[in-house]
């Protein structure tokens, strides 16, 4: 009977040990499959957040600077670079002028004021004195005017007018070449867009077939040369004619100043 009951004993002892054994495998597997889930379920995610930046990415728009630098290499560096230098050339030259112009620029009835006050208290050499001091082409009328007074008022007219338009010359000087380069620049964009309309028409000639993309992309990178050129043109040519209004408004002031000065002169010889 005690061997009955031993034998039973190590019996249930060696089954309670395999379906224990048996337990432990069934977690140990459970366990598993769960953190390769889990693993899963984050490389998912991870590739889905990777695949989310990538799309705004793509659709995030460029820069002006990267568009610029695309499209200016898609135009071709050779022509694109001339129309570039065209408008480089084109505002330092503008500057320059408008840079003069301000600095020539003068209260012309300040000056006359002076100018009369200084006739009538301390004659010709002081209001020379003061318009050689004055910068500006008005001043440098009235003493041209001034130091010809012993000579006559005739005289005096002929020389203001004479160096009046000395004076007005020297406010147009180098203006040509923006006008040169406002024609010069859309003549090179047209250029460059008629040799890459020949190199369009070229491989679609070697590719023995018109292909869409072929003319499609030929006919667009031609025809970015021809919108660069139109574009300096119209910021060089608003330059100019800014200038140009500066240069009529000082013109307008020294005719007009000139007729006053005539006048004062006129007045003072009668004293």
């Amino acid at each position: 009977m005690k061997k009955l009951f031993t034998v039973l004993a190590l019996f249930a002892t060696i089954s309670f040990g395999a379906f224990a054994q048996d337990d432990a495998q069934v977690v140990d597997e459970a366990i598993e499959q769960a953190v390769v889930e889990e693993t899963a379920a984050v490389e998912e995610s991870a590739d889905a957040e990777e695949a989310e930046a990538t799309i705004d990415e793509e659709e995030a728009p460029e820069g002006i600077h990267q568009a610029i630098k695309q499209k200016f290499i898609e135009g071709g560096s050779g022509f694109m670079s001339t129309v570039i230098l065209c408008l480089i050339l084109g505002l330092a030259v503008a500057i320059e002028r408008i840079i003069y112009l301000s600095l020539a620029s003068t209260d012309s009835k300040k000056l006359l004021k002076s100018v009369e006050d200084a006739l009538n208290t301390n004659g010709v050499e002081a209001a020379k004195d003061i318009c050689r001091n004055t910068r500006g082409p008005v001043a440098s009328i009235f003493y041209q005017g001034l130091c010809r007074v012993d000579e006559g008022l005739d005289v005096v007219e002929k020389s203001i007018i004479s160096y009046g338009s000395v004076q007005a010359g020297l406010l147009e000087r180098n203006l040509s070449w923006v006008g040169l380069f406002i024609a010069l620049a859309p003549m090179l964009g047209f250029m460059g867009t008629v040799i890459g309309m020949i190199g369009a028409f070229d491989r679609i000639q070697q590719a023995g077939d018109i292909s869409a993309t072929i003319v499609a992309g030929g006919i667009k990178v031609a025809l970015i040369t021809t919108v660069a050129g139109l574009i300096v043109a119209i910021i060089l040519q608003i330059f100019y004619n800014f200038i140009l209004s500066r240069i009529e408004s000082i013109v307008g002031d020294m005719e007009d100043s000139s007729i006053t000065m005539l006048d004062i002169l006129v007045a003072n010889s009668k004293k």
